[in-house]
C-alpha cells in the first residue's frame, strides 16, 4: 500500500474546511450535528494526517497512531497551566489543543478515525 500524498493533502484541507464550516454555521445544523460534527471531523483529519505522513504503513498502524495522538491531545486538556492556556487562547492553538476535557470528544474522535479507516480500507480493497 502506498498512499498518494497529494490526495491526502486535499482530504485534509477538505476536512478542515468542513470542520470550520460546522462551527461557523452551527446555527443551521441539527443540534446533534452542531455539537459533535467538528470533533468527529477533527478525528478524521488526524487519520488523514497520519496517512499523509506514513504513506507506506498499514491502515491498522495509521488507525492506532491517530487514536493515540487524538486521545493524548484530549487528555492534555486536563492540564491547565498558564503557558498552555495562552497557546489555547489563540485561534490555531484552540483548534488543535482544545479547551476542556470531554468524554464525548473521545467518542467523536474514535468515530471520525473509524470512518477514515473504513473509507481507506474499502478504497484499497477495491
Amino acid at each position: 500500500m502506498s498512499r498518494n500524498r497529494i490526495t491526502y493533502c486535499i482530504f485534509i484541507l477538505l476536512v478542515i474546511l468542513l470542520g470550520l464550516a460546522s462551527r461557523h454555521y452551527s446555527n443551521y445544523l441539527p443540534r446533534f450535528m452542531a455539537n459533535y460534527s467538528g470533533d468527529t471531523l477533527w478525528g478524521l483529519m488526524i487519520f488523514f494526517c497520519f496517512g499523509f505522513i506514513f504513506r507506506d504503513k498499514s491502515i491498522k498502524f495509521v488507525f492506532f497512531c491517530a487514536v493515540i495522538v487524538s486521545f493524548l491531545v484530549e487528555t492534555s486538556q486536563l492540564y491547565q497551566a498558564n503557558w498552555i492556556n495562552s497557546i489555547r487562547s489563540t485561534f490555531l492553538g484552540g483548534l488543535i489543543l482544545g479547551f476542556g476535557f470531554l468524554w464525548s470528544d473521545l467518542v467523536c474522535y474514535f468515530v471520525g478515525i473509524s470512518v477514515g479507516t473504513l473509507l481507506e480500507y474499502y478504497h484499497y480493497k477495491a
